[in-house]
């Protein structure tokens, strides 16, 4: 110890004699020490926001992680738990994490670079390379993209040195040029890739410099060199946008030039990529998911009719556009009836359904496929069971899934056979599916899904038909009649035909006489059928019992349908009077309200009147008629008169009716009142409504519209008292043929607003029909626009719109004198479209309007149309805010609006004209005693 101190002291020595600053410089170190506790203390400060930051990262994982195990389902929730689990670096949970995920869902490009990146670093090791390359086959399973295929590439380089490794690498090459190879904008990557390469082996085989080459390297050399331009050949015949270049580069590299058979192939391609950059460039300019460009590429393909380029275009669309299932279900169309190569389709089927698992039709064509292609049953019933769990979103969903699954259980016996596996399977699954239909979907959607019980009818047919078993076809039937069926025909003319092909005449019969008994909706139809079979096969005991009761039956009908009618006669009388007190109240309370507002000193308005007798019966002999505005325009008021309107709310643009439109108005609005009980024939008239009330001329017009359809015999439109036409008339055609080609008309826009056409029925005689002009059911192709300017054309929408699909038709709703309300629909091609317009249009401002977009779900027309119903109050719905003290009476000024003062020169009324009074000078004339008097006595 003492000999090693001493070594010790005497190194040191040796340290301070040649640098004697070491010791200021140890000083000035522990001073900085001193100085640097600050730092220290805000270093531990960052290492306790880091340790907060860890904690609250590690609780949203925990949360996560338990909201995975409630449903698996949530892929937003798998996104977000990965992200934060290669935040902290927690390797082995994230590997976890993403395995569980690409069971469930495929994963877009990005997660999977992503993936097989952070797996690159971690297995570099050369006995992990497999695992590695077991995951990129399944990345290149899920969607065709270019940059996963390069990827692979360049990681099958990295172990090119491993036996047979320059051979694994061209394969993947060749597979990925199989796959993306003709993608238009990416797939020249892939082959610039393979080529360097293959240059690279090249360079490996060319000898040195200056030393000949033996016959066995020549070959080789030749060989490689024959592969680089088998390379460049193939790529030239391909259209890849940038393929001038690469033809350059091969004439630049090649030695002997390029062949004439290469240079046809090159031009021919290259017209091909003229044709298609027309289509490439919308879709780089737009923004995803581009969904309308891809269907005009799609179609372009499929005319042209070259497989491989209809694949690759359809597997574009789909990398963008995965959760589309219309777009798959079109792709896999294509492949059954075109392509129907086995494991292709069988893929893309599975990748559809993996993608879109809501989709019925999508795994209805699945099982199809399998079946067409000779799979297993193990495997058609585990795709079956895994479309029961996919969770479709509506009850008819699953018994579509159900019918193709018993069809294909159906096909798969033999029924020459009396027992058979097969059969029994068949007739457990008819079993199956009823229990499935009452437990399972009648508890989770309220409903059946089958009320006419089409699976129990298809059972009862193979029973009846395949096994001879009329006995459990009965039952079965028995069964559907409890279930709410035995009051419709046609359901017992399905099991009466059922016993006609397969049963006894007794059944038949019986079957007959129940559904006389039981119709409801056709007992007619019912009678009728029985007394038919009786003719037939019946004695006359059987003959006589049939009419008894169709007749007993028939009577109690009709006696039913005159006691409903009856009360609907009574009900409507009721409203008319209702109707008809309304109205005289109204007349009495408005003569009451007249008179207080007349009432005045005689004397003093017959003085007034001998001041000014003379100018009045110069100026006008007749005072014109003073409007007021309704609850909807209170402050309107002008006067209206022969030669114009006058006032000063009098409305832009205002234009009055004509005299002799007015009279002839007035005329036929007295027609109409005299000639009420006139003759109808509704087999030759139509029902026209929806129009406008301020349409000029509508008989004209309506003329020149329906002439075409057929001769005319009469148009009636109808007034109102006033002679104001209300918007609908009559038209009655000289034949009845007439009258279908009148219906096509419907919905035909006159003057901006839709018109509809009808048949023309009396109600009092047809209580029952109804005609459902609007839609109260949701419309998924359609969109409903709100918060538009008044200003905004249907020209100016359907231009916005077309953005986003194929507009089939553009309606701006209007009131009836054609002022906007500012609200529309927009038809498209297809359900996608109006979603892809909802995303897009909705919070869109046109004109400093913030419009709303939502697909179209009108409400029911008895609701909105009912006074005091009960609806509920949306921000469309515009509400009217009074005073604390609610809303008065009159809204009216008391002093008469004559005499307010007007910020604007005084207008003057000369023979009903609204003219302003200037002297020569330009200066406002003032009013005379007679002006003021005439104001006010103008009503």
């Amino acid at each position: 110890m003492a000999a090693s101190s001493n070594a010790e002291q005497t190194q040191l020595q040796d340290m301070e004699e040649e640098d004697p600053g070491m010791e200021e410089r140890e000083m000035e170190s522990d001073d900085d020490d001193e100085e640097g506790m600050g730092v220290e203390n805000s270093d531990d400060e960052e290492e306790d926001d880091s340790s907060e930051d860890e904690k609250e990262n590690e609780a949203e994982i925990q949360r996560l992680e338990e909201q995975l195990s409630i449903n698996a389902f949530d892929y937003n929730c798998h996104v977000d738990l990965i992200k934060l689990l290669k935040q902290e670096g927690e390797l082995i949970r994230l590997r976890k994490a993403r395995q569980k995920m690409s069971e469930l869902f495929p994963l877009t490009e990005e997660i999977w670079l992503d993936w097989l990146k952070d797996e690159i670093r971690l297995t570099e090791e050369e006995p992990n390379r497999e695992k590695v390359y077991e995951l990129f086959e399944r990345a290149i399973k899920d969607y065709i993209c270019p940059d996963i295929w390069l990827e692979y590439a360049q990681y099958s380089i990295g172990g090119m040195g491993s036996p047979g490794g320059i051979e694994k690498v061209r394969s993947i090459f060749e597979r990925a040029l199989t796959a993306v190879g003709l993608h238009m904008t990416k797939g020249n990557t892939v082959w610039e890739a393979y080529r360097e390469f293959e240059n690279a082996i090249l360079s490996t085989v060319q000898p040195p410099p200056g030393r000949i080459p033996s016959h066995e390297e020549q070959e080789l050399l030749n060989t490689q060199l024959e592969r680089i331009h088998t390379l460049f050949r193939r790529q030239l015949a391909i259209p890849l946008m940038d393929m001038e270049a690469t033809y350059a580069e091969y004439e630049e590299w090649s030695d002997q030039g390029v062949a004439e058979t290469v240079v046809h192939q090159y031009k021919k391609a290259l017209q091909q990529m003229e044709k298609c950059k027309a289509l490439e460039e919308p879709l780089l300019a737009a923004e995803p998911p581009k969904l309308t460009e891809y269907q005009t590429y799609i179609d372009f393909e499929l005319k042209e009719g070259d497989p491989p380029r209809i694949q690759i275009t359809f597997e574009r669309a789909l990398a963008e556009n995965c959760l589309v299932p219309d777009m798959w279900a079109k792709y896999n169309t294509y492949l059954d009836r075109q392509l129907k190569i086995k494991d292709l389709v069988l893929s893309t089927h599975e990748r559809a359904v993996r993608n879109c698992p809501w989709t019925m039709g999508l795994w209805k064509s699945y099982l199809l496929a399998l079946e067409r292609h000779g799979a297993d049953h193990q495997t058609v019933s585990d795709v079956f069971e895994k479309a029961l769990n996919a969770g479709f979103i509506q009850a008819t969903d699953y018994v579509e899934i159900w019918q193709a699954y018993l069809d294909y259980l159906r096909r798969r016996v033999d029924f020459s056979k009396e027992s058979s596996k097969e059969l029994e399977e068949l007739r457990g699954s008819f079993t199956r599916s009823l229990d499935y239909m009452k437990q399972d979907v009648e508890e989770r959607f309220g409903e059946s899904g089958d009320p006419s019980c089409v699976i129990m009818q298809i059972w009862a047919k193979i029973e009846a038909l395949h096994c001879k078993n009329m006995q459990k076809a009965r039952e079965l039937w028995d069964i559907i009649m409890t279930k709410g069926n035995a009051k419709y025909a046609n359901m017992w003319l399905e099991y009466y035909n059922l016993e006609r092909s397969y049963g006894d005449a007794i059944h038949c019969r019986k079957a007959l006489h129940r559904a006389v008994q039981c119709t409801s909706d056709y007992p007619e139809h019912v009678c009728e059928v029985l007394l038919t079979f009786e003719r037939v096969e019946g004695s006359l005991e059987d003959w006589d019992v049939a009419v008894q009761k169709t007749e007993t039956r028939l009577n109690r009908v009709n006696e039913q349908r005159a006691k409903v009618a009856e009360k609907e006669a009574n009900l409507a009388r009721q409203d008319v009077d209702r109707a008809e007190q309304r109205r005289k109240a109204k007349a009495e309370k408005k003569g009451q309200k007249k008179g207080q507002k007349d009432f005045r000193p005689r004397e003093k308005r017959k003085a007034e009147q001998d001041d000014y007798h003379n100018e009045w019966n110069e100026d006008s002999q007749q005072a014109p008629k003073r409007h007021r505005g309704n609850k909807d325009q209170t402050g309107e008021e002008y006067m209206e008169t022969e030669t114009g309107v006058s006032g000063r709310n009098a409305p832009p643009g205002y234009k009055p009716t004509p005299p002799s439109v007015k009279k002839a108005q007035e005329a036929a609005a007295q027609k109409q009142h005299d000639d009420k009980p006139e003759l109808r024939n509704d087999n030759s008239s139509v029902f026209i409504s929806n129009l406008a009330y301020t349409l000029e001329e509508p008989e004209e017009k309506l003329r020149t519209l329906f002439e075409p359809c057929g001769p005319i015999n009469q148009i009636r439109p109808i007034f109102s008292n006033k002679g104001g036409f209300k918007g609908y008339c009559y038209v009655q055609f000289e034949a009845p043929v007439s009258v279908p080609e009148a219906l096509k008309l419907d919905r035909r826009e006159v003057e901006g607003r839709p018109m509809f056409v009808s048949p023309c029925v009396d109600k009092n005689k047809n209580p029952d029909f109804k005609v459902f002009k609007y839609n109260t059911s949701i419309e998924k192709q359609k969109i409903f626009i709100s918060g538009l300017p008044f200003s905004c054309t249907k020209e100016q929408l359907e231009e916005i719109s077309k953005k986003y699909g194929t507009v089939v038709d553009v309606r701006l709703v209007t009131y009836r004198s054609g002022k906007p309300k500012g609200l529309a629909y927009v038809e498209f091609a297809d359900e996608t479209q109006a979603s892809q317009a909802v995303l897009k249009m909705d919070g869109m401002e046109i004109e400093t309007n913030k419009i709303s977009v939502a697909i179209s779900n009108p409400p029911r027309r008895n609701m909105m149309d009912k006074p005091g119903s009960s609806r509920p109050t949306t921000d469309l719905m515009p509400r009217q805010v009074y005073g604390s003290r609610g809303r008065g009476r009159t809204q009216l000024s008391l002093l008469p609006r004559s005499l307010h003062r007007q910020s604007a020169p005084i207008s003057k009324v000369e023979n009903g004209n609204a003219a302003t009074a200037a002297n020569t000078a330009g200066e406002a004339k003032p009013l005379s005693n007679s002006d003021f008097a005439r104001m006010i006595l103008n009503k």
